[in-house]
């Protein structure tokens, strides 16, 4: 089974910029799609970016134009840049993969705080 692991959450004021991380155990060519997920305190975990197995993208509405997803296929890394920040994206981020038979895997998750 696959094992996603991200990183680079962490404390940043807003209007400041971070970049996450995602290693996964395996090629991330051999996915459908992976994704990038947020849950913040008391809310519903939401969709954040998608970015499909031949490289399009898609973004949530509150991130587009300030968060950007890629991948480098030669390191099995799947990464979103994240300019811009607000106090309102502050959460739990998350890396999901999933196949084109439906098997999905979860990270661990990685903290984003961000200050006004």
């Amino acid at each position: 089974q696959v094992q996603l692991v991200e990183s680079g959450g962490g404390l940043v004021q807003a209007g400041g910029s971070l970049r996450l991380s995602c290693a996964a155990s395996g090629s991330i060519s051999s996915f459908a799609a992976m994704r990038w997920y947020r849950q913040g305190s008391g809310k519903e975990r939401e969709l954040v970016a998608i970015i499909m197995s031949g490289g399009t993208t898609n973004y949530a509405d509150s991130v587009k134009g300030r968060f950007r997803i890629s991948k480098d296929n030669a390191k099995n890394t799947v990464y979103l840049q994240m300019n811009s920040l607000k106090p309102e994206d502050t959460a739990v981020y998350y890396c999901q993969s999933s196949t084109y038979w439906g098997d999905v895997g979860w990270g661990q998750g990685t903290q984003v705080t961000v200050s006004s």
